[in-house]
């Protein structure tokens, strides 16, 4: 699966099933393996004095599926 392929999915909390937004880059070890997803939030869910990139661990990652990832997380 190619970087392209997972920015078009968006990216949904299962704890909550709301849409936090869509990747706009992936971390990678010295192994050549993704470790963290940074997932650019949705402008709603942005505030003035917040950041707009969330950090996503593999671990996280619950399903990738044809058009969504979900992922579980705990605010």
């Amino acid at each position: 699966m190619r970087l392209s392929d997972l920015q078009s999915k968006d990216v949904i909390n299962i704890s909550d099933g709301k849409c936090i937004g869509n990747i706009i880059d992936v971390s990678i070890d010295s192994d050549g393996k993704a470790i963290v997803l940074l997932v650019e939030k949705y402008r709603f869910f942005v505030s003035f004095f917040s950041n707009n990139v969330i950090e996503i661990k593999w671990n996280q990652i619950k399903k990738i599926g044809k058009d969504v990832i979900l992922v579980s997380i705990n605010d």
